[in-house]
């Protein structure tokens, strides 16, 4: 199941999103004078996306996402555990050619034809986005090398484990303290996952996939992250926090919260 799952700059959030899901726009500036903001419906709307892909861009909203975040053209990116790509085509194709989108994943999740196939057609459609097999402790950036950092619907795994996926128990500071070396001072780290029920963080992401959001924010505050800005998008009041996000009838429905950090400058 779990392998499935993962193939299955304030003017612009502001008319991107809602008023009301947006409780900050970006306070920081790692622009040049002359730099452009991305064309992020383009990037979203460019032809040769798999079709799998296009059908989650109404659930997961990735043009109001990354203008909430402040991706900037020319930016360089990590997309942490990136999957199957949906979020490395965007980004690779928003920042344009004088960007660069590193997309991570853990070997074992990199071999089978399915990705094979998936990922070269992502690299031959964005040049500039290259997908490095790692497991994610093991990953450590250049020291200030990283603009931009997504992490959707992903950071819950950094407390998960599984034997039969050959998906080793970490330790999430560890990982987080790679990042934080690894980001520009001013940078951003987008993350959005499912929210879930307060108690034992490994406990809860091994019944529902799902992870507090208090955690998150603690974890990232305690690796030296500033929180910067929150949104309610994927606020969905009728979800059952109990329910794994793999079941069908929530599927795409959950309650997600959207946090936006910054490396202090």
């Amino acid at each position: 199941m779990r392998a499935s799952a993962f193939f299955a700059l304030a003017a612009s959030a502001m008319a991107l999103s809602s008023p009301a899901s947006v409780s900050a726009a970006p306070s920081h500036d790692r622009s040049d004078a002359g730099a452009m903001a991305p064309d992020l419906k383009a990037a979203v709307s460019a032809p040769g996306r798999a079709e799998a892909d296009t059908k989650l861009d109404e659930s997961r909203k990735p043009a109001e996402v990354l203008a909430f975040m402040g991706l900037e053209a020319g930016d360089s990116v990590l997309d942490i555990f990136a999957g199957g790509g949906y979020y490395s085509e965007i980004l690779g194709r928003a920042v344009g050619p004088d960007g660069s989108v590193v997309a991570i994943n853990p070997p074992q999740f990199t071999t089978s034809d399915q990705s094979r196939e998936k990922w070269a057609g992502i690299t031959a459609r964005q040049p500039n986005v290259t997908m490095v097999p790692s497991q994610l402790p093991e990953y450590a950036p250049a020291a200030a090398s990283i603009d931009f950092a997504m992490l959707h619907l992903i950071y819950h795994d950094f407390y998960w484990e599984s034997e039969q996926y050959k998906f080793e128990k970490m330790d999430p500071a560890v990982v987080l303290a790679n990042l934080f070396q690894g980001m520009k001072p001013g940078g951003v780290v987008a993350v959005i996952d499912h929210v879930g029920a307060a108690g034992d963080t490994r406990a809860v992401v091994e019944k529902t996939h799902r992870i507090d959001p208090a955690t998150v924010r603690s974890d990232f505050l305690d690796a030296g992250f500033v929180l910067d800005g929150e949104s309610d998008m994927f606020l969905n009041p009728e979800d059952d926090l109990e329910t794994n996000v793999f079941e069908p009838a929530v599927r795409g429905k959950t309650s997600r919260f959207v946090m936006r950090f910054r490396k202090p400058a």
